[in-house]
């Protein structure tokens, strides 16, 4: 046997050990309280994904239903069939399409070739059943309005993570009210009521984006203010943009499935009363 051959055998034994180590090592318990503790403090007093703050009680909210049809005047966005209202990073959307739905796929976000301004959003997502990874690494992907402000999207049942990284909450800013997760590959809907900033001719703001979000039917948001853009490990700024922008979704690596994506541009200014 020579030296080769020995060096050979060394490494076979080794990987075999590294292995069977990793078969038989005991699985280390979820950290009850992920987070962070040395982020800058938002004005509600609490860190950006402050390990410390309260996560919001579970409410279940019931099975999960068929498909919430469009109403005649909304904009379908994405009806199970294919990617053309999408766009990817590179030109094409290319996130995979089956069985009436999209997934990620780690080709990178898809945002839409339109824009919109104020507007009711409705998104039903699945997160991967079986579950895997925990707190940030599991089922996550966001709903990004204007391609900037962010409702995010995880597998949050059962799952801990920081309040303000939860399902439906203002990503960063805002932790949902409760946590209206179903489990794992159960479908989730988001219905989100979205108010766009407004900007003065300088780019300071006259008026902060605002939120309502509705989580398998359940409020978990009512009429938010938005800080700023989503960021993560820091404080939300604006910075100043058009009347409209796109909506994004997220590919952070889990193969989420979206379906049913549909908008209605909101008119928010009535007819005034005749002199």
């Amino acid at each position: 046997m020579n030296r080769t051959t020995i060096r050979f055998g060394s490494i076979l034994a080794a990987a075999a050990a590294a292995s069977l180590a990793a078969v038989t090592a005991p699985k280390l318990p979820q950290d009850p309280k992920p987070g962070y503790r040395d982020t800058p403090q938002l004005p509600s007093g609490w860190r950006v994904h402050d390990a410390e703050r309260p996560r919001p009680p579970a409410v279940d909210p019931g099975p999960a239903r068929d498909p919430v049809p469009p109403p005649a005047d909304a904009t379908v966005l994405f009806d199970g069939t294919n990617l053309d209202a999408w766009r990817g990073r590179d030109g094409a959307a290319k996130w995979t399409i089956a069985d009436g739905a999209m997934q990620v796929n780690r080709t990178g976000d898809i945002e839409t070739k339109a824009g919109f301004g104020d507007c009711q959003l409705h998104v039903e997502w699945c997160a991967p059943n079986p579950a895997k990874g925990e707190s940030q690494g599991r089922g996550n992907s966001g709903v990004f309005l204007f391609g900037r402000y962010e409702v995010q999207v995880l597998d949050s049942y059962d799952n801990p993570t920081y309040a303000d990284g939860q399902a439906s909450a203002l990503y960063g800013q805002n932790p949902p009210l409760v946590n209206a997760c179903r489990p794992p590959g159960q479908w989730q809907t988001y219905d989100i009521f979205f108010r766009a900033p407004r900007f003065a001719a300088d780019g300071s703001v006259l008026a902060k984006a605002r939120v309502t979000v509705v989580h398998n039917g359940i409020v978990t948001q009512l009429d938010e203010e938005l800080l700023g853009q989503t960021s993560h490990r820091a404080l939300p700024k604006y910075e100043a943009h058009g009347p409209t922008g796109p909506i994004r979704l997220q590919d952070h690596g889990d193969p989420v499935r979206f379906r049913n994506i549909w908008v209605r541009p909101l008119q928010l200014e009535r007819a005034a009363a005749p002199k």
